[in-house]
């Protein structure tokens, strides 16, 4: 590959990233629940993805167990989402989007019970590193907040829904491999009915955006961060190396991090700075896997959109 296609894959994939870490803003600011805004997420971007779907001609899979495991991941994601919004309002985007980038420690784990996927001594010293780091972030944190153990329970979990709707994707194409754009139609309809009934109760007088404005920040959220920043993401992974990707993967957190202490007034201590620099050292290792299924979460993807994937 050119060095031109490799530097515009690498700009790219970093985009995408930030422009993720820049949805956790959008999440603060607006004044509506945190499993509400995972149900107008899904929506938008279901929408959008089903007018993409009708124009490039994609139809839904014929086997009802294809279709049953995309509803379910999306089910997950929803869950994802919404825990992820908790925890931004708990603990700030920066630290909540650290906590959730742990999921690929629950990709490994489910990776090893269900599919028999060997860990490697590098993915163990990295889970090592990861729960070290965590416990450095906690430790002030909990001392000056008194929501943090809501923040860091609902950032964790968070990662674990995320994995388990990457896990059902899986599962979707051994069942019977189904378009993207076809994919993600079935993943977000999945996620808004699973966010309906929790919504209604947990959100309840917090669900409807009253200002202009923040019905403009939602179609955003969904249409920018869910559909363009992973159409990005999903360009540039192919053409980049494994180690090269893991590395810019982590520019999502860090640009959560930077938002959170620049533009929030987020306090955040030099303990707490060094924490975030072993967990993403820690993520980074644990995705540097001798196989292909690394980095799940964005690879996935990838593999529609560049046949030598």
């Amino acid at each position: 590959m050119s060095n031109t296609n490799t530097r515009t894959a690498t700009i790219g994939l970093v985009i995408g990233c930030i422009i993720f870490g820049l949805g956790s803003l959008i999440v603060a600011h607006v004044d509506v629940g945190g499993w509400a805004m995972s149900f107008w997420r899904l929506a938008i971007s279901g929408i959008v993805f089903a007018v993409l779907a009708k124009i490039a001609g994609q139809r839904l899979p014929r086997s009802r167990p294809a279709i049953f495991y995309g509803l379910l991941s999306g089910a997950f994601l929803g869950l994802d989402l919404a825990l992820w919004h908790e925890s931004i309002y708990a603990v700030g985007p920066g630290i909540s989007t650290l906590l959730n980038s742990l999921q690929i420690f629950f990709l490994a784990a489910i990776g090893f019970l269900y599919f028999n996927e060997r860990q490697s001594i590098l993915q163990l010293i990295s889970l090592c590193l990861a729960m070290l780091g965590v416990a450095m972030i906690g430790s002030p944190e909990f001392a000056q907040n008194s929501a943090a153990t809501w923040g860091f329970i609902t950032g964790i979990v968070s990662g674990g829904m995320l994995a388990a709707s990457m896990t059902f994707i899986r599962k979707t194409h051994d069942t019977e491999p189904t378009p993207i754009l076809v994919l993600m139609q079935l993943v977000s309809i999945g996620g808004v009915l699973a966010m309906i009934v929790p919504m209604l109760i947990l959100d309840k007088g917090n669900i409807i955006p009253s200002t202009l404005s923040e019905v403009g920040w939602i179609l955003v959220y969904g249409a920018v961060m869910q559909c363009l920043a992973w159409g990005l993401i999903a360009y540039s992974i192919p053409k980049l190396s494994l180690a090269l990707t893991g590395l810019l993967l982590l520019s999502e957190p860090v640009a959560a991090l930077l938002i959170d202490y620049t533009w929030l007034d987020k306090p955040i201590n030099a303990l707490q700075w060094i924490g975030a620099l072993l967990t993403m050292l820690a993520i980074y290792l644990g995705s540097l896997k001798p196989k292909p299924r690394a980095l799940r979460r964005y690879r996935f993807f990838a593999r529609f959109y560049n046949k030598k994937y």
